[in-house]
């Protein structure tokens, strides 16, 4: 990162700050994690198949293994007499050849027998019962003995109700590639080609940490002056919804010696580190004092955005590991994080570019009384604001402001489920114009 803005002369756009981010955190080291373990993650290996999928030719059906020949001229007038010679259970090791004339009970998920290529389903067949009715299809097909006669009321198909070999996967393609997010489907594929272990992108570890002397945890007493922490709380919710493992440090006072003193305690163990408050210009701007120095690696700036104009961030410590900078205002705080830090959250953990951000949508603005909604000149701005999606017909779904611009309506954030995306080019927006959002969760 350029540090020309340490004199604070320059604007960032929000554009440039999220570059810098984004180049600056490179993908944790890959663990390798047992299937539960992994699932969720993102996968840092290409995982090809060594064995077919299924492994071997098996039954999608309960009924009976037969030769397509025997059985194509099959009705329920003239149906098809075919001899019993076995029976044969998902797992079973083997099972007697199908030979002309035969057939052999098989249960879904058995392996075909050889000389069989089809299954007959059981409601086609009289089940073994000798009857001159179809069996009923949510019974298993009787147990008729070696020796014992099967009627077939209806012809197949070769390979009807038969799972190939390799239908699924083939020996040698790629199962899953590299970049692949372990979502439940694709632990089920791995654990039916073998595998037990992955090598994946672990969670990032973040610690979370409010400035400020004024600050108390929730539950305590408030003396004079005093204010909860809401922000250390807010951010670690946010970050582990991000997907990451998180510990909230208790808030720090407005003392440049105990916060460095804090960040060197916390920053072996951590992989993102994430401050709020003291980032401003006032005489008692803790993170910036501790920070100050140009070896730290952090820099802070200005940036033509609302709510969440002054940042910081930086690589720090002797592992170089991310820390942000946050405004002190709960929702500049909670902004910053979605625009600037769950991004490069999800780039420690080994998403693509293409999912590192917020899905993204255009809505009609409704705003009270139909006034337009204005913005200042020269900064892009965040609001919050409550989406209906469309309707069946709509060409898009409404979005209607929560709150004012103000960066401490906590109550109004916590009724939002988007951000307003107003460009900074854009000073004012009439009710009814489509409008960017950005969906939240």
């Amino acid at each position: 990162m350029a540090d020309d803005e340490q004199a604070g002369g320059r604007i960032w756009s929000v554009e440039e700050h999220l570059a810098d981010v984004l180049r600056a955190v490179r993908p944790l080291e890959p663990v390798e994690l047992s299937l539960t373990e992994a699932a969720g993650l993102v996968l840092a290996e290409d995982v090809p198949a060594v064995s077919p999928l299924p492994p071997f030719d098996n039954s999608s059906m309960d009924g009976y293994a037969v030769r397509v020949a025997d059985v194509e001229a099959a009705t329920r007038e003239t149906p098809a007499r075919l001899r019993v010679t076995g029976d044969i259970a998902a797992g079973a090791a083997g099972s007697p050849p199908v030979g002309p004339g035969q057939a052999v009970r098989i249960m879904t998920g058995a392996p075909l027998p050889t000389g069989a290529d089809a299954v007959v389903p059981v409601e086609w067949t009289d089940g073994g019962t000798g009857g001159d009715q179809p069996a009923d299809a949510m019974a298993p097909p009787a147990a008729a003995p070696a020796g014992g006669e099967v009627r077939v009321f209806r012809p197949v198909s070769l390979g009807a109700h038969v799972r190939a070999s390799g239908s699924d996967i083939t020996p040698g393609t790629l199962a899953l590639a590299a970049g692949t997010v372990l979502g439940p489907p694709q632990v089920g594929l791995l654990a039916a080609i073998g595998r037990a272990r992955v090598r994946v992108r672990p969670r990032p570890r973040v610690v979370v940490m409010s400035t400020g002397s004024e600050l108390v945890p929730p539950g305590e007493a408030l003396a004079p002056g005093q204010i909860y922490d809401a922000n250390g709380p807010m951010l670690a919710a946010a970050a582990e919804r991000a997907g990451a493992v998180v510990r909230l440090a208790p808030a720090v006072a407005d003392d440049a010696d105990a916060l460095r003193g804090a960040l060197d305690s916390c920053l072996g163990g951590a992989d993102l580190v994430l401050t709020s408050g003291g980032v401003s210009v006032g005489a008692y701007d803790v993170v910036k004092a501790a920070l100050a120095d140009p070896a730290t690696g952090v820099v802070f700036r200005r940036l033509a955005m609302q709510p969440g104009k002054p940042q910081g961030f930086g690589l720090t410590g002797p592992a170089g590991t991310p820390l942000f900078a946050l405004p002190g205002n709960p929702v500049s705080a909670y902004v910053s994080f979605e625009i600037f830090v769950r991004p490069a959250l999800r780039a420690l953990a080994g998403y693509g570019p293409d999912a590192l951000h917020r899905p993204r949508t255009v809505a009609r603005l409704v705003t009270d009384g139909g006034a337009p909604l204005t913005s200042p000149a020269g900064k892009r701005q965040f609001l919050r604001g409550s989406y209906t999606p469309p309707r069946p017909g709509e060409r898009v779904g409404t979005v209607r402001p929560v709150g004012g611009p103000s960066s401490h309506l906590i109550g109004a954030l916590a009724r939002a489920d988007v951000l307003l995306d107003i460009e900074a080019s854009v000073t004012s927006v009439p009710s009814g114009a489509d409008i960017a959002v950005v969906l939240l969760d």
